[in-house]
C-alpha cells in the first residue's frame, strides 16, 4: 500500500506538483524506502518533449546506446527493446530536427535513470527497524526475590514483636544489601493502620550511626490482611545495619522517633 501511495504522489509531483501536506507524506515514504524522486520529474518533462509534433526518426547512435543501456542496466532482452519501430529514413546531419533529437534524448536519460533507481533500490538491504527493548516489570515480590537471587552481601533478619499492646504477633522478615542501598520488608500480621489517624515508619540502626538518630527507612502504609511487601527508601546510605525497627507515627512520619509504640522489630545475627 505505501508502494502504491508513494508511486501516486510521485507521478503527482512530476505531474501537476503537490500541496504541503502531500509533500510531507511523500518525505517521510522516502526517507523509509530510500527510493529518490528526480528520476520521475526527469521522465516527466522528457515525455513533455516527446510529445512535440514530430515525424522525425531516433537517431542510429542514440538508439544503439538504448539498447546496450537496456541490456546493462534493466536486464532486458535486447530483442525486446527492437521491437519499438526506429525508422531511419535517409537525411542529412544538417537536416535533423534538434528539438525532436532533445526530446529523445531526454526521454532515454530519463529511462535510464529511473531505471537505476529501481535496480540501485532493489539491491540495498531492507531497511531494519530497531524494536525499543521491553522492560520487565516486576511486582515487589519479585524484587525482593531478585535481590535474595543476587547474594553477595545481602542480610535477612525475622521480625519479632515489639512494644505496640496492639500487635499481638507477627511473622515475616527484612532483606537488605549495603551495595545495592536496597532492601525489602515483608510482614504477615502487621494491622491495617487508619491513613487519616497514623502511618508506619522504619529505622535503620546502623552501626556507623548514633543509636538516638537512626536512619529514616521511609513511611509505609498497610491497607489488608495477608503478606505485605514494602520497598524501603532510607534517606541516608546505610553501611552496616544492626537492627530495624518499625513505629507507629502521626501521619507523613516523624523527625526522632519517641519509640513509645514499636510495631515490629528485626534485629541481625552477628
Amino acid at each position: 500500500m505505501n508502494d502504491e501511495l508513494m508511486l501516486d504522489l510521485l507521478t503527482k509531483k512530476a505531474s501537476d506538483g503537490l500541496d504541503r501536506e502531500e509533500q510531507k507524506q511523500l518525505d517521510e515514504l522516502i526517507a523509509v524506502s530510500g527510493i529518490e524522486d528526480e528520476s520521475f520529474e526527469m521522465a516527466a518533462a522528457a515525455i513533455s518533449m516527446i510529445d512535440l509534433k514530430t515525424n522525425e526518426p531516433l537517431p542510429e547512435h542514440l538508439q544503439a546506446k538504448i539498447l546496450a543501456d537496456a541490456d546493462r542496466i534493466l536486464d532486458t532482452p535486447r530483442e525486446t527493446v527492437r521491437q519499438v519501430s526506429f525508422s531511419q529514413p535517409k537525411t542529412s546531419f544538417w537536416n535533423w530536427n534538434w528539438p525532436t533529437l532533445l526530446g529523445w534524448g531526454a526521454a532515454a536519460a530519463a529511462c535510464i535513470a529511473l531505471g537505476i533507481n529501481i535496480w540501485m533500490t532493489r539491491l540495498q538491504p531492507p531497511l531494519q527497524v530497531k524494536v525499543p527493548e521491553q522492560i520487565e516489570e516486576l511486582n515487589p515480590a519479585q524484587m525482593r526475590q531478585r535481590l535474595i537471587d543476587a547474594g553477595g552481601d545481602v542480610i535477612q533478619a525475622k521480625w519479632a514483636v515489639g512494644n505496640d499492646k496492639n500487635v499481638k504477633e507477627i511473622a515475616g522478615d527484612i532483606v537488605w544489601s549495603d551495595a545495592k542501598q536496597a532492601g525489602y520488608m515483608r510482614f504477615r500480621g502487621l494491622p491495617v493502620n487508619d491513613t487519616g489517624k497514623q502511618t508506619y515508619q522504619l529505622w535503620i540502626f546502623d552501626e556507623t550511626q548514633d543509636e538516638k538518630t537512626p536512619i529514616d527507612g521511609g513511611t509505609f502504609d498497610v491497607s489488608s490482611n495477608g503478606d505485605v511487601i514494602i520497598p524501603i527508601k532510607a534517606k541516608l546510605k546505610a553501611s552496616r545495619p544492626k537492627m530495624f525497627a518499625v513505629t507507629v507515627e502521626k501521619p507523613g512520619g516523624v523527625v526522632v522517633s519517641k519509640r513509645d509504640k514499636i510495631a515490629a522489630i528485626a534485629k541481625v545475627a552477628i
